[in-house]
């Protein structure tokens, strides 16, 4: 796993693969490329890769004048390359920028429907905060956790 590579996206490759891995694990909620440019503007989305394979991605959203403190750290892996320490290397990764922009509070945000990435969270200290649905007519929930 030491040919990991994490980087910023900006190009295009890099804004195609970030909304692959996006709306692979997050299908309800499907952006477009333009969607993905727009959040480049106020989150920091990365991409990750081992050896030449796409394996995941990461957002920070980092923290404002409307949240306070606090940012939001995702890390998202590819079903077929879960369970390597992938996720944990991607996590750290991020929690290691949202600290680097001085939040003092720390959430996540996890679709009921992916409970690896909820468990993931658990097994971190995140501890559930509310369940919502992000649209009328949505069936599955989101959770926000934060870092206890």
């Amino acid at each position: 796993m030491t040919d990991l590579r994490i980087q910023a996206v900006g190009d295009d490759a890099s804004i195609h693969d970030w909304q692959y891995v996006h709306n692979l694990i997050i299908p309800g909620d499907a952006l477009s490329l333009d969607d993905v440019r727009a959040r480049t503007g106020r989150n920091h989305l990365e991409v990750a890769h081992l050896g030449d394979d796409l394996v995941g991605c990461t957002t920070v959203r980092p923290p404002t004048d409307d949240n306070g403190a606090t940012a939001t750290v995702i890390a998202r892996v590819l079903p077929e390359y879960r369970r390597r320490g992938l996720g944990t290397r991607l996590y750290e990764h991020a929690l290691g920028q949202a600290r680097a922009l001085d939040a003092q509070v720390i959430e996540t945000v996890v679709l009921a429907s992916n409970p690896d990435g909820l468990r993931f969270a658990e097994q971190r200290g995140f501890v559930e905060l509310e369940r919502y649905l992000l649209r009328e007519g949505d069936t599955v929930p989101w959770i926000d956790l934060r870092l206890a």
